[in-house]
């Protein structure tokens, strides 16, 4: 059944009051031709976030308050499922990305059938320091590793074909690899150049701290790419490597003890197999935990959040 809604605008916001207003006022002048449906998702904000949307969504806003902070990832996910329409948007609420870009990116997606049309910030508003220089690296690492290339995976604003967008099994922080697992499906992608403006209200979530989040969860995407349908093929080779290393360590003390010199080194590459065996081991348990939760959560079509409630706005105020 064809859905009445051309295009789902999701949003997920923590701690964004003083952009609310003008982020409405924004997507209503850029989509005002077209059947759309906002869904703003609720991250756990702590401040008037939930209060002034309240105050001004109109009857085309659907808000969802989750019952804690879960994090971006887990907001899109939760507002993707919400959605209804041909086409869903991801768009951040910091009035950085730019919905007049939307009816260009859908116009590309319909023209020329993309399953996926992706943002590239041509000239990003942050700054280059903390900001920039981070996110290319991050972008270089993730095109070399996945071979999926696209110029900017850190930008939110993303059009999808709402089939697309409802299989992409976001979990954890996932968000920033969603050209990943787009690509998975077989989605065929292209991206386009999109306006960024500086933030003017609120602080920014992202920081150097997330480097170690990024490159643990680029480690859980290439099992899922490489991987998921054939797991010997990294487990087969790394109990060889276990074995292997197990059977020389045994033999060099073994021969140590013949000859009667147990060396210093004896003990060095004691330490050195039974960290590296260490290691292996629960970086292999942690694929496999990544996915018995897959399987808990999908198998079951059981939620990763729980909603608290939610509003389907009316115009309040002018």
């Amino acid at each position: 059944m064809m859905s009445d809604t051309l295009v789902s605008v999701v949003v997920p916001l923590y701690n964004e009051a003083d952009n609310v207003r003008p982020l409405l006022e924004r997507i209503r002048e850029a989509l005002s031709t077209l059947r759309y449906e906002l869904i703003l998702v609720d991250d756990g904000s702590r401040d008037a976030t939930v209060t002034i949307v309240r105050q001004f969504a109109d009857n085309r806003t659907k808000l969802i308050v989750l019952a804690r902070n879960y994090g971006q990832t887990t907001a899109l996910a939760a507002g993707i499922e919400a959605a209804t329409g041909e086409y869903v948007v991801t768009l951040d609420g910091d009035l950085q990305n730019d919905p007049a870009d939307i009816p260009g990116m859908l116009k590309l997606a319909q023209t020329e059938n993309w399953d996926v049309v992706a943002g590239n910030r041509a000239n990003r508003q942050d700054g280059f320091l903390l900001r920039k220089i981070p996110s290319r690296i991050a972008n270089a690492l993730i095109r070399r590793m996945t071979g999926v290339y696209l110029q900017d995976y850190g930008c939110t604003l993303k059009i999808f074909r709402r089939e697309v967008a409802q299989k992409l099994g976001l979990y954890g922080e996932l968000h920033r690899f969603i050209p990943v697992l787009a690509a998975m499906q077989g989605s065929r992608m292209t991206q386009i150049d999109v306006r960024h403006h500086p933030r003017i209200h609120g602080v920014s979530k992202y920081g150097l701290g997330r480097i170690g989040p990024v490159l643990n969860d680029l480690l859980v995407v290439l099992f899922l790419q490489r991987y998921f349908r054939r797991p010997m093929r990294l487990f087969g080779p790394v109990a060889a490597l276990s074995l292997l290393l197990g059977v020389g360590v045994s033999l060099f003390l073994l021969v140590q003890k013949l000859i009667g010199e147990i060396s210093n080194l004896a003990g060095w590459l004691i330490l050195i197999a039974v960290l590296l065996l260490g290691g292996l081991n629960l970086l292999a348990f942690g694929f496999i935990a990544e996915t018995q939760m897959r399987t808990y959560f999908e198998a079951g079509h059981k939620p990763t959040y729980r909603i608290r409630e939610v509003i389907q706005g009316k115009i309040c105020a002018e």
